[in-house]
């Protein structure tokens, strides 16, 4: 399963142990339902936060080991069964509450922040999994989380630009010479490239210094994080093929690129 904001994470993956994988797909079933409150359809803002705040409660309860409402009992019983921490799942939840209220980020530091909650909590989430949450696989697995979101953003400019979001600092913007014109009219002069290579050469470096992680998980778990870090970092490369004109050519992922995502990762 890969779905918009979630499409480099494992989902039930067959790579993943049979044992992990109905864990995993509670924990995309909450977050997807999550981020499509805070995405999906027409309602309006005060509608999605009272609609998410129902999400909050529910983990809150749990929290608490008291029971949710049927839907989230599932969810319940995993977080039990596996000693996962509330608190990934709260801060997912205060990003998806951003995205309704904010829609634009001053520098990257503000945009770290939101990755820290909106992406980070996923690898967290994982790697209480796969009982290996040490501090220095928790450092690798923020800075890939964050990379992959960053990618993300990266990848869905034009997307982003249509709900009236912009995910590139803004003080950036200005240093390069970019305005909101460039977004509104697809422009890719070269302000607008010079401002994307930093930003994939940046991202690319971030992902990077998560690499080791890959080959601290063993077996297919490791396989199944080199592949996820080979994904993104053949999105860069795209972006960089299309000579970032992310607006009139969205990079995906096709048959031709997972089998050299596979032989990079066997090689990683």
């Amino acid at each position: 399963m890969a779905v918009d904001h979630y499409e480099n994470f494992p989902v039930a993956s067959i790579l993943l142990p049979r044992h992990l994988r109905s864990a995993v797909t509670d924990i995309y079933r909450f977050a997807r339902g999550a981020d499509d409150i805070a995405d999906e359809g027409d309602a309006p803002p005060a509608e999605r936060l009272a609609a998410l705040q129902e999400y909050r409660e529910a983990i809150l309860l749990i929290a608490n080991g008291d029971l949710p409402a049927d839907r989230f009992r599932p969810l319940a019983h995993t977080i039990e069964k596996h000693a996962l921490p509330t608190e990934a799942f709260l801060d997912l939840l205060s990003a998806f509450d951003q995205d309704i209220v904010q829609k634009r980020y001053q520098s990257y530091a503000d945009l770290l922040d939101y990755c820290r909650r909106s992406a980070n909590p996923v690898g967290t989430l994982m790697l209480h999994l796969y009982k290996t949450t040490d501090a220095h696989a928790m450092e690798l697995s923020a800075a890939i989380c964050s990379a992959l979101q960053l990618i993300n953003f990266l990848q869905d400019v034009a997307i982003d630009w249509k709900k009236d979001r912009i995910y590139l600092p803004q003080d950036e913007l200005e240093y390069f010479g970019v305005t909101e014109n460039h977004f509104a009219v697809a422009r890719t002069d070269q302000a607008w490239c010079q401002l994307m290579q930093f930003q994939v050469n940046r991202t690319r470096g971030l992902l990077n210094s998560g690499r080791p992680l890959g080959r601290m998980l063993s077996g297919r778990i490791g396989l199944e994080l080199r592949l996820i870090i080979q994904g993104g970092l053949r999105i860069l490369e795209k972006i960089e093929h299309v000579r970032f004109d992310v607006f009139r050519h969205r990079p995906t992922l096709g048959a031709q690129d997972w089998a050299l995502m596979f032989w990079r990762a066997l090689r990683a």
